[in-house]
């Protein structure tokens, strides 16, 4: 299941992949007015980082410059003087309406801020001048023995509260992991036990033990964070500082909540469409079982299809699944996002020419009926039963025992010889070769072949064995004994029985093997005595 899973996931990459490509939209051209959100034309004014009002730049002022001018003239004004109260006005000037704080022009209105509030020039002067003047008196009421006196206060106070909140996370970060990781070692020692030492309890309570310490010190170092933040936020003069600290990572998070709440319809209808395929593919496994157990009857279906065929329906449905959920991900209508799709799916494509080979090919095995699992085969020179039959490889297991993995495209392109197959019932023909001098007769010959056939347990007497001359040597004749036998699966033992019943019964008769070929001969024959019980040499040599 594994690789079939690795093999879905890379054709549903290319699939969206795919997708993105066709769907994406072309680009805006690059000629043409800048955006009205562009630094250089739209800056905010801000004094002790709270945001007055928005000034609009151009390219001989830029806005950003526009708006450093505006706020170092109203914190020249608003510290020049320690007043509750300050007198603002509004003169009209060649540049548009100008704002004066205490006799001090501090801002211009002009007509392109006006437009790009779409409000009326003279409504939005007055707006800026009410902006301005609150500014003002917060900046000199910020900076008095009594606000600072207060800034002070709320400083210990967080300072307090930060203290307790490190002690308790401290408490915490000593004691909680122990008791965390003894409930874990106490729950994985029976699994322990279970998977014979494989999985180890106290490997895992340090896994545990680890993440709980992580968990604290992570929430200890977001408390300091925001405890430095608010430290500084207390004093006016370090304010603009906390409230970059405060905005790198509150508004980051506020963002994607504010994002997931705005995707949460569309995580809804792809929890949907997830729900939907999951019970479809739970009525086809069910379906499957029930052919499986023989509940259902399929004509022509072989029981080893069973599952591929699940295999094959389940990952459709999932690819099918994947195609409709795409235009409902978050950020899928992206240029990065379909970018990426398209890098992604063009390394797979790339990566992965011997992977479809090989699930092409196994589908051809898995459906050409040419083996089944627990079959006898050849492969080249790989021999031995068939254990599996994957869509990547087929596994065999050797008469020696041995796993051996054939990749499927080699197996489709290579022949394969079936022991196990049953074509006309008589079996398979079991057959081997000896070379036999001339001055041996040939039906003696034959009839010592046949009887050492019959002697070999496995091999059929009906059909009886018959023999075949296959060659006339320059010293002996070629013999072939051809027995059949059911037992495909025991063809090497066969093979090797029949070879010691040949040897036996030659042996017994006098009669001279004459495979390999000679070059010269002597007057005696090559032939060991038809009973043996004497003691090796290495045992002669311990008796002694």
């Amino acid at each position: 299941m594994g690789t079939i899973t690795k093999v879905l996931v890379a054709t549903a990459l290319v699939l969206l992949s795919a997708f993105a490509a066709f769907s994406q939209e072309e680009p805006a051209p690059a000629d043409g007015p800048p955006t009205m959100d562009d630094a250089t034309f739209i800056q905010t004014v801000e004094v002790d980082g709270e945001p007055l009002f928005a000034v609009r730049g151009s390219t001989a002022l830029p806005a950003e410059e526009r708006a450093a001018l505006v706020t170092k003239r109203i914190t020249e004004v608003a510290s020049s003087s320690e007043a509750v109260s300050v007198e603002m006005r509004v003169e009209r000037s060649e540049l548009g309406l100008s704002i004066f704080a205490d006799n001090t022009m501090v801002s211009v209105t002009t007509q392109a801020d006006a437009d790009y509030e779409q409000m009326d020039v003279d409504v939005l002067a007055a707006l800026h001048a009410d902006s301005i003047k609150e500014a003002i008196v917060s900046y000199r009421a910020n900076r008095t023995d009594e606000a600072f006196s207060h800034s002070t206060i709320t400083a210990l106070m967080w300072s307090g509260v930060f203290g307790i909140y490190c002690i308790v996370l401290f408490w915490l970060r000593k004691r909680v992991p122990r008791f965390i990781a003894g409930i874990v070692e106490h729950q994985t020692r029976g699994l322990q036990q279970a998977t014979g030492d494989i999985v180890q309890s106290q490997a895992v309570s340090n896994i545990a033990k680890f993440l709980i310490r992580l968990l604290v010190d992570v929430t200890l170092f977001t408390g300091f964070y925001y405890y430095l933040s608010f430290v500084l936020h207390s004093f006016p003069n370090t304010r603009p500082v906390a409230e970059l600290l405060i905005r790198y990572v509150t508004d980051p998070i506020l963002g994607l909540l504010h994002g997931f709440v705005g995707y949460l319809p569309n995580f809804i209808t792809i929890a949907i469409i997830a729900a939907v395929t999951r019970w479809m593919i739970k009525g086809v496994y069910l379906f499957f079982e029930s052919v499986d157990q023989g509940v259902v009857e399929l004509k022509s279906f072989e029981k080893h299809w069973i599952w591929p065929t699940y295999n094959l329906i389940r990952g459709g449905l999932i690819l099918t699944a994947a195609v409709i959920c795409f235009p409902y991900i978050p950020g899928s209508d992206s240029a990065a996002f379909q970018g990426l799709t398209i890098l992604v799916g063009v390394m797979v494509s790339l990566g992965s020419n011997s992977v479809i080979s090989n699930v092409l090919a196994g589908l051809f095995v898995l459906y050409k009926r040419s083996m089944n699992i627990g079959d006898r085969i050849r492969v080249g020179d790989y021999y031995g039963d068939v254990m599996q039959i994957r869509l990547m490889e087929t596994y065999l297991k050797s008469v020696k025992n041995e796993l051996i993995s054939i990749p499927n495209a080699t197996l489709l392109n290579s022949e394969v010889i079936n022991y196990s197959s049953k074509i006309d019932g008589k079996g398979l023909l079991l057959h081997t070769t000896v070379g036999i001098g001339y001055e041996e007769p040939r039906k003696k010959v034959e009839a010592m072949l046949v009887e050492a056939a019959r002697r070999t347990k496995g091999l059929k007497n009906t059909p009886a064995p018959f023999v075949l001359v296959t060659g006339l040597l320059d010293f002996a004749t070629n013999y072939q004994i051809n027995a059949f036998t059911t037992r495909g699966s025991y063809l090497p033992l066969l093979l090797s029985e029949l070879h010691k019943n040949i040897t036996d019964v030659f042996n017994e008769n006098g009669v001279q093997i004459m495979t390999p070929n000679y070059e010269a001969d002597t007057p005696e024959l090559k032939i060991s005595d038809s009973e043996w019980d004497e003691p090796l040499a290495h045992q002669t040599s311990t008796d002694a």
